[in-house]
């Protein structure tokens, strides 16, 4: 072989690996298609209203929270140069307070049901 033989060989050779590119971009967007697409399938539906009712039911468990007591912080105090007492840092501490007030409410808005166990299947299809 001579150099225009491997020169035009190794053009061959990129030419193919970019199709090949190309072809494993596609693949790779059908996957994640597919797989959103999964994901989404075992997702329960949710219409319109009820994001609304969710919405609405998490913005008034928020502004019911009382954001202004100073319990639900941890608050760092320091002296100045002129003796003044100055908040340093401080810290919301009560997040589990907030979000059980927001999961109540969000599930407020569902009817609770109980979960049927592999014994409770067998025993429906017999």
């Amino acid at each position: 072989m001579n150099a225009k033989d491997l020169e035009l060989k190794i053009s061959g050779l990129e030419k193919a690996i970019k199709e090949h590119d190309d072809a494993s971009a596609t693949f790779q967007n059908d996957l994640k298609s597919t797989q959103k697409q999964l994901d989404d399938y075992n997702k329960p539906e949710l219409t319109p209203e009820q994001s609304d009712a969710i919405e609405n039911a998490v913005e008034q468990a928020v502004n019911e929270f009382d954001f202004n007591d100073t319990e639900n912080y941890e608050i760092d105090y320091s002296l100045d140069y002129d003796g003044r007492v100055q908040c340093e840092s401080h810290e919301f501490i009560n997040d589990s307070d907030l979000v059980e007030m927001i999961v109540n409410r969000v599930c407020s808005l569902f009817k609770k049901t109980e979960c049927l166990t592999d014994e409770d299947y067998t025993n429906e299809n017999n």
